[in-house]
């Protein structure tokens, strides 16, 4: 890789003379992305030639340095290998790049194979899985539309299929001995907007970017928890709304004010904890959720409400304002300070 150092020295100096800081980050990166890509591809030619192709390529810098490269794999249309790289170092990931390349196409084979087991078992029960969480091969996102009348069938639907997933990944596979699944539901008309990607790409290319997700969240969607027990799945199934942040803090400074409000009427110097706790729909509903907040009956020295060992559980509707009464649970801390608050 003697020439591919002296490309990043030219294109180095050509950098520094041109005393620009966008050219710096720019040209360099660019450059450096190219000699990494180039001996990415001789690496790959000289050990799995005709096995993999080079698809893409983007700078880690300012982070680890190098680039990661991006294959596709020739018989398998599924599978995606990402490698990263560093040519002036002459290393993979810190390591000898030959090594670290076999177990990335290793891992990029398996987790394909672990891809069709989940997209097969959600298809079998009448499922399309359009997008998937970073590693791949966890939290699915599939399509419904979640109203108070299909709330509970639907979520029954998807721990079927969620059942059927755990049933065929098999004794001893990460899923299985998992506690819990999640699976994020979108409406049709959001899913409908999504950011496809080129079908040339790799399903799990395709299916794990990040343009993807972020059209996909942002706005409000649902995640259903399931619990796993002996290979067992709870096809109940519990949901939670997910908001994008801004509709997520509004709700917080809602649900928190009134709260805090109702609260003063017992404890008038309470402060009520940031709006943070993981809230649940309340069954067969997805316009009322219920969760918790801490608070504290009176401020510290700062004004604070830290470490409360108190607790209000609320049922809200949509925008955060509360339903019904709410219930106030003391002492919400074990003897280690760690929360405890009781199942809803």
């Amino acid at each position: 890789m003697a020439g591919s150092r002296r490309r990043r020295l030219r294109a180095a100096v050509t950098c520094v003379l041109a005393g620009s800081l966008a050219v710096l980050l720019g040209a360099c990166g660019v450059l450096s992305t190219e000699d990494d890509r180039r001996a990415a591809e001789e690496l790959a030619e000289k050990h799995l030639p005709g096995q993999i192709k080079a698809i893409g390529a983007r700078t880690l810098f300012p982070g680890t340095g190098g680039s990661e490269i991006t294959f596709a794999v020739a018989d398998d249309r599924d599978a995606v290998v990402r490698l990263r790289i560093d040519a002036e170092k002459n290393t993979c990931d810190g390591k000898e790049c030959a090594g670290v390349l076999k177990e990335a196409v290793a891992r990029g084979r398996a987790d394909a194979a672990a891809f069709r087991t989940l997209r097969d078992a959600f298809a079998g029960c009448g499922y399309e899985v359009i997008a998937l969480g970073p590693s791949g091969t966890s939290s699915p996102y599939v399509v419904a539309e979640l109203t108070n009348a299909t709330v509970e069938k639907v979520l029954a639907e998807i721990g079927g299929c969620v059942q059927r997933w755990v049933a065929a990944s098999g004794p001893g596979s990460p899923l299985t001995e998992a506690k819990a699944a999640h699976v994020n539901v979108v409406s049709p008309a959001l899913a409908a907007e999504r950011s496809r990607g080129k079908d040339s790409w790799p399903t799990l290319m395709r299916l794990t970017r990040g343009d993807l997700i972020a059209s996909l969240t942002r706005r409000t969607h649902h995640s259903a928890a399931y619990e796993i027990e002996a290979g067992q799945v709870d096809t109940a199934g519990r949901a939670r709304v997910v908001r994008p942040f801004k509709q997520r803090q509004a709700f917080g400074r809602t649900v928190q004010k009134a709260v805090a409000d109702e609260l003063r009427a017992t404890y008038p110097d309470v402060v009520v904890s940031t709006y943070q706790w993981v809230w649940r729909l309340e069954p067969g509903r997805v316009d009322r959720q219920t969760g918790y907040l801490l608070f504290c009956p009176e401020p510290d020295e700062r004004g604070r409400c830290v470490n409360s060992d108190d607790a209000v559980l609320v049922t809200t509707d949509g925008r955060g304002n509360p339903v019904g009464e709410i219930r106030i649970v003391h002492d919400v801390r074990d003897g280690t300070g760690a929360l405890r608050l009781p199942p809803y």
